[in-house]
């Protein structure tokens, strides 16, 4: 599948072309995968262990915390490499292959945001049918569905790339290999490639934000004409409000990357959107998602017992 080319590797250029930052960029982003592997991780092995929270919305919790962990792993250790390392080239085949890995995970996240903003949506609209609409077969459908997805958008991107003819520069002004670095490397025509990284991926980015902007929006509308009681309302507020907040954080980076033409974009907005949503969202979500609420505090107590 891979193109005939020229090029046999690639140069990360990183987050920043200042050397004396180089050390200082290390020490911050190895801390911040350090937390990211361990809240994720101890979110993940409490969901999995903890009989008290085998519920549908734990369940995709689990799967969330299981591809925030992956998804930094894509990018952050040849990051964290090339910051210390003379040597900063990736092979061919191991740039397509992170390009792969980064899409399809991504892509399985953004899927499985609106999947969980769906979930709240019928535990807080419709909660005598809950057990019914969200039983443990279904969750292991939905979820089967959106890796599938997200796995099978990927391979698009990597096919089409792998098949781009690179016969000039092997710079990539980026600390990552993705779609759009490579299409402004290749020579000849790109428009296919570009069509399907705005047209397939902003669908999927902007369809999957409007589902769960439209959940979230359906639940306040509920609590606001159903519940009496103020301080159930500013719980349920409260809860859906942070949710969103790291929905909004992994969402408007994805869209402003690519859901926008390539010519003209700026590479230092490009390489700060990029490090939001692949290495700041993922270490957000389990202070945001889990961290505040009350089982999975009570789950850690007693996994520490």
């Amino acid at each position: 599948m891979l193109n005939q080319t020229s090029v046999t590797e690639f140069l990360l250029l990183g987050v920043t072309d200042s050397q004396e930052l180089w050390p200082f960029l290390f020490v911050v982003f190895l801390a911040i995968y350090l937390i990211n592997v361990a809240g994720n991780g101890a979110i993940l092995m409490i969901v999995i262990c903890d009989p008290k929270l085998h519920s549908p919305m734990y369940f995709f919790l689990g799967n969330l915390s299981c591809l925030d962990i992956c998804y930094s792993t894509v990018t952050l250790p040849k990051m964290l490499e090339n910051l210390i390392s003379p040597n900063k080239t990736i092979s061919f085949v191991g740039c397509i292959s992170q390009l792969h890995l980064f899409h399809f995970l991504g892509s399985t996240e953004t899927i499985l945001l609106a999947v969980m903003a769906f979930d709240r949506f019928v535990a807080i609209c419709k909660p005598l049918r809950y057990t019914l609409i969200m039983n443990h077969q279904r969750c292991a459908q939905m979820a089967g569905t959106v890796w599938v997805i997200g796995f099978f958008h990927a391979l698009l991107h990597s096919i089409m790339s792998s098949n781009l003819n690179f016969c000039g520069s092997n710079h990539i002004h980026h600390f990552f290999c993705d779609v759009k670095p490579l299409i402004e490397l290749a020579c000849g025509n790109t428009e296919l490639n570009e069509w399907l990284l705005n047209t397939v991926t902003g669908t999927i980015a902007i369809g999957s934000f409007s589902l769960t902007l439209l959940s979230y929006l359906y639940i306040i509308l509920y609590l606001f004409l159903k519940t009496c009681s103020c301080s159930m309302l500013h719980k349920a507020l409260s809860t859906c409000a942070s949710h969103f907040m790291v929905v909004a954080l992994f969402y408007v980076p994805v869209l402003v990357t690519y859901a926008r033409p390539s010519s003209g974009s700026s590479i230092d907005l490009e390489r700060v959107i990029a490090i939001m949503y692949s290495v700041v969202t993922p270490v957000l979500n389990p202070l945001i998602y889990t961290l505040r609420n009350k089982d999975v505090k009570k789950a850690l107590i007693r996994a520490l017992r």
